[in-house]
């Protein structure tokens, strides 16, 4: 019997976590956090459903004595969803690799994230994986970009948006995340070269079509951008850009970013509480529809002009499933002992995209891919290549 531990496992994203890997048998499923009412109120539910043994525990992972507890614990996985990670060093990896335990993250940090690599050496000392990224950005964005890579003789763009409904759950660490880069400077490969952008600035609005309508997006800063340009030798551009549903609040991110840029206020992660509170305001407006789009342009096999647009909707609130998925597919791969990779690396096309359409099957997902050829003919498929449309 495994021991699978979830860190976080009651929050926005590990509790979604929780209930699935809750359905496994013949593995020990740890529920931890800093509230053990919580913890325990999640493992009660989960056991009228679940079919593996569970367990409510209090666990810090700020707590010094974190390291020896988790040696205590004797753990096969531990997957950390206690964001945000921008800022976290890694020393929760770091006590994974010391227990003798696979470690799983959803870091969406640049940093953490491309640097994970630095525990290489240590993870294959111990014969373990350490994965870092394991959410809708690089996990799910690079296995949509790999799928097509093959129908491209050259990529010359990558453009990936997300867009939340504003009903959908948020969780205060995703919030914290955002805001702690919200008019702060990063690098972007755009027009061949590195250059300076700007987190939530250079707003614009893009159109996701029927099913979710136009939506404003602004610039966000992902692990994606800097491992993108590289992996899939991209001539011109990679970009990730996000966006608020409700316009008020999307261009007062965008009025927040231009006065952090202009210095006069320097960070504004400590002000996360209030945002929060402020934003649940505006609860009642809006949808519970979220999406995905990613673009991907450049030349076909044959040299002419091709972009294919692979777009993931997400219906009724199920929005926040979407980053939680390349963890638990991974989980469940290196459960039954079907991954043999074994250092410390991003999550990059870690599972294909035919296992992640097998999992959103009973979901209120959909996913459509709309590819041109030559800049006229347009031929809409979806990812098994049956005509659609």
């Amino acid at each position: 019997m495994k021991t699978i531990l979830v860190l976080g496992g009651y929050g926005n994203f590990g509790k979604r976590i929780s209930e699935h890997l809750s359905t496994i048998p013949k593995i020990k499923l740890l529920v931890s956090g800093r509230n053990f009412n919580k913890a325990s109120s999640l493992v009660e539910s989960l056991k009228e459903r679940g079919n593996c043994q569970l367990q409510a525990l209090v666990l810090d992972i700020f707590d010094n004595n974190f390291r020896s507890k988790l040696q205590e614990l004797s753990v096969d996985l531990v997957i950390h969803t206690c964001g945000p990670f921008q800022g976290q060093d890694y020393s929760i990896p770091l006590a994974c690799i010391n227990a003798g335990a696979h470690y799983i993250d959803l870091s969406d940090d640049r940093s953490f994230t491309c640097h994970i690599p630095s525990l290489d050496r240590t993870a294959k000392e111990k014969n373990l994986l350490i994965v870092s990224g394991a959410s809708s950005v690089p996990g799910l964005s690079s296995t949509v970009v790999d799928h097509y890579q093959s129908a491209f003789s050259r990529i010359d763009s990558i453009d990936i948006a997300i867009a939340p409904g504003n009903k959908a759950e948020r969780g205060e660490a995703t919030i914290r995340g955002i805001l702690s880069y919200t008019g702060h400077s990063f690098k972007v490969f755009s027009e061949g070269k590195w250059n300076k952008a700007y987190g939530w600035m250079q707003p614009k609005i893009l159109d996701f079509g029927d099913k979710l309508g136009k939506r404003w997006l602004a610039n966000v800063d992902v692990p994606d951008l800097t491992l993108f340009p590289e992996r899939y030798k991209v001539k011109k551009r990679v970009s990730f850009k996000a966006g608020l549903e409700l316009s008020i609040l999307h261009l007062i991110m965008v009025g927040m970013a231009a006065i952090t840029k202009i210095g006069l206020v320097r960070n504004w992660a400590p002000t996360t509480k209030l945002i929060v509170k402020v934003s649940q305001w505006f609860n009642r407006f809006g949808t519970d529809k979220g999406g995905m789009q990613i673009s991907i342009k450049g030349n076909d096999l044959n040299g002419g002009y091709q972009s294919i647009k692979w777009s993931l909707f997400a219906d009724n609130g199920i929005g926040p499933c979407i980053p939680t998925i390349s963890a638990i597919l991974l989980a469940k791969k290196l459960i039954a002992e079907e991954i043999q990779t074994r250092g410390a690396i991003p999550c990059l096309a870690m599972y294909t995209l035919e296992e992640f359409e097998q999992h959103i099957k009973d979901l209120d997902i959909t996913t459509h891919v709309e590819k041109i050829q030559n800049e006229c003919e347009v031929i809409v498929k979806d990812y098994s290549g049956e005509n659609i449309g």
